[in-house]
C-alpha cells in the first residue's frame, strides 16, 4: 500500500505586519474565512518603518525559512513616512542577504491595507510558494546574545 509522502517541505515564514494596515488586513482575511497557507508566524509591529534589519536576520538565524514585511500603501502611513523608510530598509536587507550568501527571495515586502484581506491571502500564498521553491534555510549564521556569528 502506498503511503503519502510526509516529508513535504513546509516553510516557516516570520511576518512583520504593520498594526494599522497589514495586521488589520490579516485580521479581515481571518474574519472573512479567506484561505491562505498556515506557514506564517505573525509579529505585530507599530509601523513597518520601525523594523530593524537585525530583526529579519535574527528571524532567519532562529529558523525562519523566509520573512515577510508588510506595511501601509504609500501615502497611507499613520506615521507619515514609515512605509517609505521600510522600503529603503528592505533594499538594504536584500543586498545584505546576497552578501552573506542567502537568496534575496527569502525576504519579501508588500503593501496591504486594512480593507485588503483577499490581497493579504494572495501575498502570503505568493511568499510561501517562493520560499518553498528555495527549500529550507541553510542557516549559515547563528545569533547569540552577543550578535551574529559565522558557523
Amino acid at each position: 500500500m502506498n503511503q503519502p509522502n510526509t516529508n513535504v517541505f513546509k516553510p516557516k515564514i516570520a511576518a512583520f505586519l504593520c498594526n494599522w494596515c497589514s495586521y488589520a488586513g490579516a485580521d479581515l482575511a481571518g474574519v472573512g474565512r479567506i484561505q491562505y497557507p498556515a506557514s506564517i508566524r505573525t509579529i505585530r509591529v507599530p509601523c513597518s518603518g520601525r523594523i530593524n534589519p537585525l530583526y529579519i536576520l535574527k528571524a532567519m538565524a532562529n529558523g525562519a525559512d523566509g520573512v515577510l514585511v508588510s506595511g501601509c500603501h504609500p501615502g497611507d502611513c499613520h506615521y507619515i513616512s514609515g512605509n517609505y523608510v521600510a522600503r529603503r530598509k528592505f533594499a538594504l536587507i536584500q543586498s545584505l542577504l546576497k552578501h552573506v550568501g542567502l537568496e534575496d527571495d527569502r525576504v519579501n515586502f508588500s503593501w496591504v491595507s486594512a480593507a485588503e484581506g483577499g490581497r493579504f491571502a494572495e501575498v502570503v500564498k505568493g511568499v510561501t510558494e517562493r520560499v518553498s521553491a528555495l527549500g529550507p534555510n541553510k542557516g549559515i549564521f547563528t545569533v547569540d546574545d552577543g550578535g551574529a556569528t559565522d558557523e
